[in-house]
């Protein structure tokens, strides 16, 4: 007799992607394996029983959060190698994605176990989706820090990137980072804004960094919920000659953080501020290469 593929296996680690808001996107395969499971992984097991009680599945349940995940990942690694189906959740979404759930996976690998995945709900893709962006390429760089100058420093690393960068980002924070990203890439930047994504009072939105700037400031609502922001890519950089700007701009570069130098020399040349940023970063490379050879 064959084993039915698409039946759970034992010894077998499921990486199960849950709803990030409608209830309905729960697949049929992952209520199967919900319901196989020996015990469910789940980073709330308050949030994940209310999953439960929803599709009428009793299960055990154990916390895999961020603060327990690399003890809990041994003793349920065992528990695999004792034969168990283990179903790892997060409280919505796919586990792994800004969320717990990789030192277990690294650990279920590293002991020879299987790690298989049920692809389903994230807040990746469904907002990259309603984007309207050509997503080709995309980066994906999970929420930014929480302080204004090493958020605007992450945003300098990315701002000449020429393809999408995804970010995650949390109410009590969002106009904060707007603000960050409208002084670093520009009020013409083009963004999407998804918020509350599948949720009753979804919101998504696409326009310039001025423009959903202002529009998030102007509506109290639209400052609650989860947010994803999806940037478009940095446009080409306007011609110019590689090193025409170096006798300003290298100084600059040695002796100040990156974003100000490229601002200063914007100032000092009238050169793009694209194409200065571009050359910052070769220079600041260069002199990298050269403190290591040395």
């Amino acid at each position: 007799m064959h084993t039915d593929p698409y039946l759970p296996a034992k010894s077998t680690l499921y990486v199960v992607a849950t709803p990030i808001g409608n209830l309905r996107d729960m697949t049929p395969r992952a209520l199967d394996v919900l319901a196989a499971a020996d015990v469910i992984a789940a980073e709330d097991t308050r949030v994940t029983g209310q999953l439960l009680k929803y599709f009428g599945i009793s299960k055990p349940m154990v916390s895999l959060r961020e603060h327990n995940e690399r003890s809990m990942a041994d003793k349920l690694v065992a528990r695999l190698q004792a034969g168990e189906i283990i179903a790892q959740v997060s409280d919505a979404g796919t586990p792994g994605i800004s969320d717990p759930g990789a030192q277990l996976a690294a650990a279920a690998h590293a002991a020879g176990i299987a790690v298989v995945p049920l692809p389903g709900a994230s807040a990746l893709t469904t907002a990259l989706s309603a984007s309207g962006f050509d997503c080709a390429h995309a980066l994906f760089y999970g929420f930014l820090p929480p302080k204004h100058k090493q958020r605007c420093d992450a945003i300098t690393s990315f701002a000449a990137l020429p393809y999408l960068v995804v970010i995650y980002e949390a109410p009590h924070r969002i106009i904060d980072c707007l603000q960050d990203l409208h002084e670093v890439l520009g009020a013409d930047r083009q963004i999407a804004l998804a918020r509350e994504l599948t949720k009753t009072f979804e919101t998504i939105r696409r326009g310039t960094l001025a423009e959903l700037l202002a529009f998030v400031q102007s509506d109290s609502n639209q400052q609650r919920g989860e947010f994803v922001l999806v940037i478009d890519a940095a446009p080409p950089a306007e011609q110019t000659d590689a090193d025409e700007h170096d006798h300003v701009l290298a100084p600059l570069v040695a002796e100040l953080p990156l974003k100000q130098a490229v601002a200063l020399a914007v100032s000092i040349t009238g050169a793009p501020r694209n194409a200065l940023y571009e050359r910052a970063l070769a220079i600041k490379q260069a002199a990298r290469q050269d403190d290591d050879e040395d």
